[in-house]
């Protein structure tokens, strides 16, 4: 009798140890799935990485240049991401104004936009230097393709247009600035590069 009880408490010990340690191999597999690819005859992971982006390291004439490169990056860091915002909002109001029936209705649909932004934007705008300013009508140009100044024109009128373009000169600024990433914008497109890949 006695054998017997402990054949079964060893047996009911095994079972739960078996359990347990499937149990605990199940939560050992969980993870990531990565595809694969197979390369002669070998499965093996296919990761695509993102591009790292090598320049030539900076060299500095003097401090006040070195303060003016960390200042716009700075900037960038800053004004890049109101850029990004202003195309995403001109490309969803585009694409609804296409859906709506005539032009009374998109009429009515670009004051409330108007509305909407001016009540959205104007707090962080208003946060923004005189130098924060002149980049981001430079880095709207460079997202949307586009000045602001015919972003302004195309949904608001010439008369809008030519109204903040007049103001914009008050303060020494233009509403027509274009970006030139190649030319006098170059330091502008490398900051902003890094920036958009992590990298800075």
């Amino acid at each position: 009798m006695k054998n017997s009880v402990y054949i079964l408490l060893f047996l009911l010990t095994a079972f739960a140890l078996k359990a347990n340690a499937q149990k605990h191999s199940q939560s050992e597999t969980k993870g990531y799935m990565d595809p694969v690819c197979v390369y002669q005859g070998d499965t093996i992971p296919c990761i695509t990485l993102r591009n790292i982006y090598v320049y030539p390291r900076l060299r500095f004439k003097s401090k006040k240049q070195e303060r003016y490169y960390y200042k716009l990056v700075r900037d960038v860091k800053k004004t890049l991401p109101l850029a990004k915002e202003i195309n995403r909002a001109v490309i969803e109001t585009y694409e609804y104004l296409q859906t709506l029936p005539n032009d009374k209705a998109r009429t009515r649909h670009i004051k409330m936009v108007e509305k909407g932004l001016k009540e959205q934007y104007t707090p962080r705008m208003k946060k923004l230097t005189f130098a924060q300013g002149k980049l981001l009508i430079k880095l709207v140009n460079r997202e949307c393709n586009q000045s602001s100044y015919q972003l302004v024109k195309a949904f608001m009128g010439p008369f809008k247009a030519g109204f903040y373009q007049a103001f914009a000169a008050l303060f020494g600024a233009s509403l027509k600035k274009e970006y030139h990433p190649d030319d006098e914008d170059k330091m502008i497109e490398r900051i902003v590069t890094l920036v958009e890949n992590g990298q800075l």
